[in-house]
């Protein structure tokens, strides 16, 4: 079993400081009138993009896809009631470049979604997740 080890310290004024297990300090901050650095909530959206993303990347390039840009949408919906934990995650991929194929998107998204990312894997028990996909044709290099 592999073991991870981060801290996050009091900073005082609502701010804390996380130190992720690599030793990159992250400020947090739980005053949400004042958004001066991302909220818990929000990284964890973060988290989840960046985990899925590297998968869908991962696997188009192997499958040796004309990807020349790619980035995720991901928009939570919350419970009313407490702990407000998110009930429904929704990631939308838009994958740009020439030539991609659909169903290599499609497998990308679903490999990563069922089987690849640990972020997903944490929150499937409790948030549904729900992935599409958009391809954006690029025109041919300028001459």
């Amino acid at each position: 079993m592999k073991t991870t080890h981060a801290s996050v310290h009091y900073a005082g004024n609502d701010f804390f400081i996380a130190v992720s297990p690599s030793g990159h300090a992250v400020p947090i901050d739980t005053n949400s009138e004042r958004s001066a650095a991302s909220g818990p909530l929000e990284l964890l959206l973060l988290a989840l993009g960046g985990c899925t993303g590297a998968d869908v990347i991962s696997i188009l390039h192997k499958k040796r896809e004309q990807v020349t840009d790619y980035r995720i949408e991901i928009r939570g919906e919350r419970r009313e009631e407490h702990p407000r934990s998110f009930r429904r995650l929704e990631l939308r991929h838009i994958v740009r470049g020439r030539g991609i194929s659909e169903a290599s998107v499609a497998r990308a998204v679903q490999l990563s979604t069922e089987k690849y990312c640990s972020v997903a894997a944490t929150l499937r028990p409790t948030a549904e997740i729900v992935s599409t996909w958009e391809i954006q044709e690029e025109g041919p290099p300028a001459a």
